[in-house]
């Protein structure tokens, strides 16, 4: 079995180095792996760093302007030759040692997609969710995966994980739209709306502050999310 993981990356140079390596190390017995990162148009000095990386470890495409993380993983689809494919954000908050976890279900026949739950619980008020806008994120994000439940049919806790794995096949005949954040719903929707179930695994994860370069905005982003459930749910 091969697996595609797929790193859409903007703006990343603080961590794209240790990212990778940590992505390579994480050896999966019984997968092939090809690792597939997408630059999406950065100016900060990824590329530049991108362009020292070892080319047999790592397929890199680069992106001549920035389209957004949907369009960025549009890409690492379209050049996948894997079986299963699996993203993974540049930044350190996902720990690529959960990748083999998700992988183990898929070998082990329990299921064919796999999302890695990161709200399987209370909000950490006394951690990571103590300031006002990351527990504001966790109730949007607790929001938006109760209306994808409805909508869909099928209980979800954490619908807008960067650890989504899903068979390459499930994507054959589908267009994929988002050119941003809007990809989480869009590609559960679509994942759903195939007759796909949707096995969640807790993970944990180290958030990364806005003043440490987070990109998403809660308000914003969910405010898109939210019309991309409704709209995908009654079309394509």
């Amino acid at each position: 079995m091969k697996l595609s993981i797929i790193i859409p990356v903007f703006n990343e140079q603080k961590t794209i180095l240790e990212i990778l390596d940590r992505v390579k190390k994480e050896i999966i017995p019984q997968v092939e792996r090809e690792i597939i990162v997408v630059d999406d148009g950065s100016k900060d000095g990824t590329r530049e760093k991108l362009k020292e990386v070892k080319a047999g470890d790592f397929k890199i495409i680069f992106r001549e302007k920035n389209g957004g993380k949907g369009a960025a993983v549009r890409t690492g689809i379209e050049n996948a030759t894997g079986d299963y494919i699996i993203i993974q954000d540049a930044d350190l908050e996902y720990h690529p040692k959960y990748i083999r976890v998700l992988m183990q279900e898929v070998l082990d026949k329990k299921a064919e997609v796999v999302y890695g739950t990161r709200l399987d619980r209370m909000p950490h008020l006394k951690g990571e969710e103590a300031k006002n806008l990351f527990i504001l994120h966790y109730l949007g994000n607790r929001f938006l995966s109760l209306v994808t439940s409805i909508l869909y049919g099928q209980w979800i806790t954490d619908m807008e994980t960067c650890y989504k794995l899903f068979p390459k096949k499930a994507m054959s005949g589908i267009t994929l739209h988002a050119r941003g954040f809007e990809l989480e719903p869009e590609i559960t929707a679509k994942l759903l709306k195939r007759g796909y179930r949707i096995k969640e695994i807790p993970i944990s994860v180290v958030p990364r502050g806005y003043d440490e370069g987070k990109k998403l905005n809660t308000v914003r982003d969910g405010l898109k999310a939210l019309w991309s459930l409704v709209k995908y749910r009654f079309s394509d």
